[in-house]
């Protein structure tokens, strides 16, 4: 019997710079790392600090994709010390769309990679790696029943969203986007429309964002009126800011469930599951 459930787990929730410390530990001070099962497909969103620890939980051999929002550092810095990286029976496909051609994927990481910034660790990798370029708006066909849709998101150097279809189920992943000043981005709220998750760059409340405009990055109450207005089912608030520590985020999380119930504060660790009729 195919297995039809789509899963969510949170590996890195943090955004911007890893924020450990024991005033962060409840909610996690890694960066952004989703991974999302669609029956036995493994999808990962993001390769942040958060990475690393999903590579020690792998059984190999892996297969999974890799989808890229972009290559800011926050996104990338996991990969080089992902295990399955340095794993010969591993097969991996890492896409990124946000760079304007000639600049691909392969170039981008190994410069992250690379000297002067890491020595050169490019040649240790041992796992079977297919970079994949893709154009903002294309839809990705990974497996027979599995989409991905892509848009172009609002953030300084481009980013991408994504929203993952499998067996009725669709989850949305936008982070590293900014709302706009007059309000709902129509683009977007076409692209999230009725899908059963959404996860959303909500870094700074409306009152930290008023001396952040142009940063490319979001508020939990822009979240919500976006998710009302596209018919969303859950809002998960995502990108946690550096300087949030667990209580701050725990007022944002009271505040965005009270403002729309159901509204999820992201936690390193913390998982559910979309069935193709209800969450779980």
């Amino acid at each position: 019997m195919q297995d039809n459930s789509m899963t969510l787990r949170f590996w890195g929730v943090r955004g911007s710079l890893p924020a450990p410390g024991a005033a962060t530990a409840r909610y996690g001070g890694n960066t952004l790392c989703v991974e999302l099962r669609c029956g036995p497909h493994l999808l990962i969103l993001d390769g942040g600090s958060g990475l690393r620890e999903l590579g020690t939980t792998l059984a190999t051999p892996v297969r999974a994709d890799i989808l890229l929002s972009h290559t800011h550092l926050d996104h990338v810095c996991g990969l080089p010390f992902f295990a399955p990286m340095f794993d010969p029976k591993v097969r991996l496909r890492i896409w990124g769309g946000h760079l304007a051609p000639p600049s691909g994927i392969a170039d981008a990481l190994r410069l992250c990679w690379g000297a002067p910034l890491m020595p050169d660790i490019d040649e240790a990798f041992r796992a079977h790696i297919d970079y994949r370029d893709f154009v903002p708006g294309e839809t990705l066909r990974l497996h027979p029943g599995l989409q991905v849709a892509t848009t172009m998101l609002r953030h300084p150097g481009n980013a991408v969203g994504f929203r993952a279809e499998w067996a009725g189920a669709s989850a949305c992943y936008i982070t590293d986007t900014e709302h706009p000043a007059d309000g709902i981005d129509d683009n977007l709220r076409r692209f999230v429309a009725g899908a059963d998750v959404m996860i959303y760059d909500a870094t700074y409340t409306e009152a930290e964002y008023r001396s952040r405009i142009g940063w490319g990055h979001s508020t939990w109450q822009a979240g919500a009126d976006l998710a009302d207005a596209a018919s969303v089912g859950r809002l998960v608030l995502f990108h946690h800011d550096p300087g949030h520590d667990d209580a701050a985020i725990d007022a944002i999380a009271r505040a965005a469930a009270q403002r729309r119930p159901g509204t999820l504060a992201a936690r390193e660790g913390m998982r559910f599951t979309i069935s193709a009729s209800k969450e779980q």
